[in-house]
């Protein structure tokens, strides 16, 4: 009776971890991938692409000669049909606000730059989720980091004997655990 019941509570385990790691496959690369991106968020931006593009005008101006035409004529020529507003940060400087985008043009010289901010796809998307930035995300988040603990202890008894948590399964869970302990003594005595 003792052997049927772990068996039976060995297959109930076997299937949970297969399951619920199937059920949140899609979930864990989603947090890996902007894990990834955040890493590195000194290296690149992970959530927008940042285009610079140099343009002149075929003629100079003055802040006086800047109308509502002349900007719609600046626009036209980045490719912009609208604007939102403009301003003018010196008197021989006008910067144009778009919809992601803006240009900043030198009156006396005609020289500008056309700075168009796009989202990073998939990234964007991830991070989105990976911040909780969606408003009661947090709590799935939470469930996930649960079903992430359980994947975890169910995966530790789907093995047994040699290759199982009795056999080489400690050391290896001991041999993962020296670079976050040895991350955490770094820190602390480089502070």
């Amino acid at each position: 009776m003792a052997s049927w019941q772990w068996k039976n509570k060995r297959s109930l385990n076997i299937a949970m971890h297969r399951d619920f790691g199937y059920f949140f496959s899609s979930l864990i690369v989603i947090y890996c991938l902007s894990g990834i991106a955040l890493n590195h968020v000194d290296d690149w931006n992970p959530d927008f692409i940042i285009t610079k593009d140099s343009v002149s005008v075929q003629k100079t101006y003055t802040m006086t000669e800047v109308t509502h035409d002349v900007i719609l004529d600046f626009s036209k020529q980045v490719g912009e049909t609208d604007y939102k507003v403009f301003d003018f940060p010196t008197k021989n400087q006008v910067k144009i606000y778009y919809d992601n985008a803006s240009l900043h043009l030198n009156l006396s010289t005609g020289k500008g730059i056309y700075e168009n901010v796009s989202r990073r796809p998939v990234f964007y998307e991830a991070n989105v989720i990976h911040r909780n930035s969606l408003k009661g995300w947090k709590w799935a988040a939470d469930v996930f980091a649960v079903m992430l603990i359980a994947i975890n202890i169910t995966g530790l008894f789907i093995l047994k004997g040699k290759y199982g948590l009795s056999g080489r399964g400690k050391w290896l869970i001991a041999a993962g655990a020296i670079p976050p302990i040895a991350a955490i003594l770094l820190m602390e005595f480089i502070q």
